[in-house]
């Protein structure tokens, strides 16, 4: 009875872990298709209705801000290519419940190698289960910014 608990726990920490890994490498690919300007990636990554929300937090107080996809993509794409952006993940908190997933993630931005602000991201994940399209999409995006 003790080996078949044991094999239990392992084989459900294992399973675990290869979830985590799995989300951590959508964040991961989203990252490297932002700074590389790619939208059409970026859009594979997302769901097609996702919620974007920002926390710009300041001397004058807090304000809560929404973007739409689209917006979000156009503006990705728009920046010039002499303006070099960089979104450095210090760590990763993911946390998984059945097809939902939520990621905790510090980060310091960086524009022209130069910090620009800091905060942390928030992502909320889905498991898509359809022939057509599976796998885990970002259905929730929101961070904070502070200088």
């Amino acid at each position: 009875m003790r080996k078949i608990l044991i094999v239990i726990v392992l084989f459900s920490s294992s399973y675990s872990q290869a979830q985590n890994q799995e989300i951590q490498k959508v964040i991961e690919t989203f990252f490297e298709a932002f700074h590389a300007k790619d939208t059409l990636k970026l859009q594979t990554l997302c769901d097609e209705t996702m919620i974007l929300q920002s926390i710009n937090e300041n001397a004058k107080g807090t304000r809560l801000s929404n973007e739409k996809p689209e917006v979000f993509f156009k503006s990705i794409a728009s920046i010039p290519a002499e303006i070099k952006f960089q979104e450095k993940i210090l760590s990763y908190s993911i946390q998984v419940d059945g097809s939902m997933a939520h990621a905790w993630t510090p980060y310091e931005f960086y524009v022209n190698g130069k910090l620009s602000h800091k905060g942390v991201n928030a992502f909320t994940l889905f498991k898509k289960d359809t022939p057509e399209n599976s796998g885990w999409k970002i259905v929730h995006l929101i961070d904070t910014r502070r200088k």
